[in-house]
């Protein structure tokens, strides 16, 4: 998403980090130099994987994340201090971001994302870096879920009317990354360049005085691009009817009917009784497509059903990211001033992993993801021959010989992407090429097999080191 040369975002946050940034700045701790890690704990829809999707939005985002007049005057008015306005006229993000590729699929506690900068300036875009990257791919993981299921099957995304607010215009950004081929949102397909498509709406068909004349009007205005939604008045005694007097007559004009759109009633049964009439009256290319509250296990009912559909529209459930309401996603101070940091909790598995890091992903024989490694950015990878399990360390993978990649790349730098950004198209381009390496276990919807994530004995190490040292210190 790009915006103005005016546009300021300072005030994108939640006030507690600012809060923080001032005290940051009066107690002589701006210049001290830190890493926030970002990642999440548990995997949305009860599933096996996150398709990790929101970065092209946040990087545009913060080359905004300034402070204008007018913002400054505002939290003049809510007691910041002037030394601290000050400081914030000429502030802008700064700092590096190493992060995954868009599209890649990532699994809990690992460091998808790595920000390294001042400790204020990192501070600051933490609530941006949340709210962005954590819907966006919640959103893309439901889309790619539903792309699983529909296979070969083409979907729309038809859900901005359903989408919370403004977000739907990522939203439908994150859609395509995960599987959509296309969106109703034609805002978000001005601003991304992505393919847009819709059809008509009941209003259409009432607005004239009988179906027949809104069907014949449709197919004038627009003879290349004509889907029919045929369930307003009568699916099979009325829109099918009508819809095969419309075709033929497109017909005898060298023009084709594309499709109908079912969109109530028993879908699977509508469906197949369409396809018979449809077919009889030799229109087997006109094309059936389904709306109407579908979601993944609702398509894969339909397929199960042998329901002759071409095509889905998904709305709420998709743009939504139902039933799940937010990814829990979190960002955590990893290092300050050279020094690891780490959250202690009594519960083991809550612990953060302290340091700066770069994350691994290790292949089987055969090409596979195998395992994920977590190891400290100053480790040798050919030096680390075990993964550890981080709750029960005694267990451990070997990975030594294994093909490897470090999946973090630098995307931001000297306040500027470095390097072109795919665009969804693209993000779900490689999406595709990675799944077809997620073995099947960990795709399935119900009770999928769990994929081991681990750290290097160095790693662990340090966390318990400092584990210990903190928990002395507390008592």
């Amino acid at each position: 998403m790009t915006n103005s040369a005016s546009e300021t975002l300072g005030l994108y946050t939640d006030f507690y980090e600012l809060s923080m940034a001032q005290g940051y700045f009066l107690a002589g701790k701006k210049d001290e130099k830190t890493v926030f890690d970002y990642f999440y704990r548990t995997n949305p829809y009860e599933g096996g994987f996150l398709v990790f999707a929101g970065l092209e939005d946040l990087l545009n985002l913060l080359t905004a994340f300034r402070y204008s007049e007018e913002n400054l005057k505002y939290l003049e008015k809510h007691g910041f201090c002037p030394e601290f306005l000050d400081y914030l006229k000429d502030f802008s993000f700064n700092g590096t971001i190493f992060s995954v590729r868009e599209g890649e699929i990532v699994f809990p506690n690992e460091p998808i994302l790595r920000v390294e900068g001042n400790i204020i300036e990192a501070q600051l875009i933490e609530t941006l870096l949340l709210n962005i990257l954590n819907f966006g791919s919640l959103i893309a993981t439901k889309a790619f879920r539903i792309k699983l299921v529909c296979g070969e099957k083409s979907f729309a995304d038809f859900g901005l009317r359903r989408a919370h607010g403004i977000g739907g215009i990522q939203a439908s950004r994150a859609a395509i990354i995960g599987g959509a081929s296309s969106t109703s949102n034609v805002q978000s397909g001005f601003l991304y360049d992505i393919p847009v498509s819709g059809t008509m709406a009941h209003s259409w068909v009432q607005s004239f005085d009988d179906e027949l004349t809104a069907f014949h009007e449709y197919a004038r205005f627009n003879p290349d691009r004509t889907v029919l939604l045929v369930d307003t008045y009568d699916t099979l005694r009325s829109g099918i009817p009508n819809t095969i007097i419309v075709a033929k007559e497109m017909e005898a004009m060298e023009n084709k009917l594309i499709g109908i759109r079912l969109d109530s009633g028993d879908l699977a049964y509508l469906s197949k009784k369409a396809r018979k009439m449809l077919d009889a009256a030799g229109l087997e290319y006109v094309k059936i497509f389904a709306s109407n509250q579908l979601n993944e296990y609702v398509i894969n009912s339909l397929n199960e059903q042998h329901a002759p559909l071409d095509a889905y529209g998904v709305g709420t459930e998709l743009i939504t990211g139902k039933p799940d309401a937010a990814l829990d996603g979190v960002y955590k101070l990893a290092l300050c001033n050279g020094t690891p940091r780490m959250k202690i909790s009594e519960n083991i598995e809550k612990m953060t992993y302290p340091g700066r890091k770069s994350l691994y992903r290790y292949f089987d024989s055969e090409g596979n993801f195998f395992r994920d490694g977590i190891l400290l950015e100053n480790e040798d990878p050919d030096d680390c021959d075990c993964i550890y399990n981080p709750v029960h360390p005694d267990k451990c993978t070997t990975v030594a010989g294994l093909k490897r990649e470090n999946l973090h790349n630098i995307v931001y730098e000297n306040n500027m992407i470095t390097n072109p950004l795919p665009s969804p198209q693209q993000c779900h381009e490689y999406l595709m090429s990675r799944a077809a390496l997620l073995p099947a276990e960990h795709k399935r919807f119900i009770m999928p097999h769990i994929y081991k994530v681990g750290s290097s004995k160095e790693l662990l190490e340090l966390r318990d080191q400092l584990r210990k040292k903190i928990g002395n210190k507390s008592i």
